[in-house]
């Protein structure tokens, strides 16, 4: 589990430094995201957990005609979305926690989006309240979260190579997780202020290397990000080298035509703010 305080040291600094990885990693959902933002009518977008502002930059380039602001805990993540914004006049990044995000009175959303960023907060319900109190009315949510992690061999694959098994997780804990279960986040939804909840599942390759190096590309996504960075720093000598060659060995089954990519599974979770 990656908490606040992580993501605004040590994960936030990795994260910022493998942006043009993870984003590719999620090239596949980005786009059906920006598929459903087509179902919506909207000039004032929010980004939560932009990160390193690929959704936000993604929706500003394509409506130039809308502000979009993103916000993340991370302020290294906002940095670089900052850096990678900073010839876009319609969006800007901001150093927050989308729980406690007030909206400037002229900037209220009435789309608020998500790419994989309301997994964390420590009290959801309370988090989208917030989120609900800051909206237009009527406004629209949209977010992806992952679905049960035995639906998602990207992570399965790499934890058969751990060491030792990880430790069972808490379904309610903030983590990739969290939002796994249909009928927990609709309640969580539902008692923050938001209706009409609705869930699309998809499926898509998360890719984690492509192009003439993409074995070597894929290595040094998971030995940067995820449990399998998380493993090797823990391991020492040959028992490193080992764990290693394993990871490698990975990357090299699944490498297909110049792309390194394993089974992912999300929700994309809809809803409308109540009346």
């Amino acid at each position: 589990m990656v908490d606040k305080s992580e993501w605004q040291g040590k994960s936030g600094e990795t994260w910022a430094a493998e942006w043009r990885r993870t984003d590719r990693s999620f090239t596949r959902l980005t786009e059906r995201l920006l598929q459903r933002t087509r179902e919506f009518t909207f000039r004032n977008v929010l980004d939560i957990g932009c990160g390193a502002g690929e959704l936000s930059l993604a929706i500003a380039r394509g409506r130039r005609d809308v502000s979009v602001t993103g916000v993340d805990v991370s302020p290294q993540l906002v940095q670089t979305a900052s850096e990678r914004g900073s010839q876009l006049g319609n969006v800007r990044f901001i150093l927050a926690d989308a729980a406690e995000w007030t909206a400037d009175a002229a900037a209220e959303p009435d789309l608020l989006v998500s790419r994989h960023g309301v997994m964390f907060f420590d009290d959801p319900p309370k988090a989208f309240a917030n989120l609900a109190d800051q909206a237009q009315d009527g406004a629209s949510l949209m977010f992806s979260c992952f679905r049960d992690v035995s639906e998602n061999p990207f992570f399965t694959e790499v934890g058969k190579l751990l060491p030792e098994p990880p430790p069972p997780m808490n379904p309610e804990a903030p983590g990739p997780f969290a939002f796994a279960d249909k009928e927990r986040v609709n309640s969580l939804l539902m008692a923050g202020g938001w209706t009409d909840v609705a869930f699309e599942a998809v499926d898509f390759p998360m890719i984690a290397g492509a192009g003439e190096n993409a074995v070597e590309e894929a290595f040094a996504y998971f030995s940067r990000i995820g449990p399998a960075a998380r493993a090797s720093a823990e391991l020492e000598g040959h028992e490193k080298d080992r764990f290693l060659d394993r990871v490698r060995a990975l990357c090299e089954k699944h490498d297909h035509d110049g792309i390194v990519a394993l089974p992912a599974a999300a929700w994309i979770v809809t809803a409308k703010k109540a009346s």
